[in-house]
């Protein structure tokens, strides 16, 4: 194998780990970002994203124990290009829960911006599938998962309550 084909091959391994294991990170970063700017309403907007993002994680977490499956790497017998915790179930993708939970949070308050994280989101999901720890059917449903959470926080104005 040439060294322009093994150079391709690290980069794209580097591409597809940072997609599924650091990428949810960076919105978190994005997250700290919006608190920080000045005004009443982003800081609402990441309160409902982090609780939204903590009741979806819990829920993937749930249905994780009700229905263990294996993950892509276990079936085929690759390498996963990514950690993953030992007898933790492959569905649904906790990791693109979580990042559509936050992206659909930020989408329910700011257009623009929310376009930006479900972008963010998206590359978290596609990294999962690529990096052999999860079939389409668990970042699909964990989209879903997330995003339907999101939009419930939204509409309880969570911020409201604890006035």
């Amino acid at each position: 194998m040439n060294s322009a084909v093994l150079s391709s091959q690290i980069s794209g391994s580097l591409l597809i780990t940072f997609l599924a294991s650091f990428l949810i990170w960076l919105m978190f970063t994005g997250l700290l970002v919006l608190w920080l700017i000045d005004g009443k309403i982003k800081k609402e907007q990441v309160l409902h994203a982090i609780f939204a993002s903590l009741v979806a994680w819990t829920i993937s977490q749930m249905i994780k124990n009700l229905i263990p499956m294996e993950r892509p790497f276990e079936l085929n017998g690759g390498l996963p290009l990514t950690i993953t915790i030992p007898n933790d179930g492959a569905f649904p993708s906790s990791h693109a829960t979580v990042a559509f939970a936050l992206a659909g949070s930020i989408w329910a308050h700011d257009k623009k911006i929310g376009i930006i994280f479900i972008i963010l989101a998206l590359g978290v999901a596609i990294g999962r599938v690529m990096s052999n720890v999860h079939f389409t059917l668990d970042v699909a449903t964990g989209a879903f998962i997330g995003f339907a959470i999101a939009i419930l926080v939204d509409k309880l104005h969570l911020g409201k309550l604890i006035k």
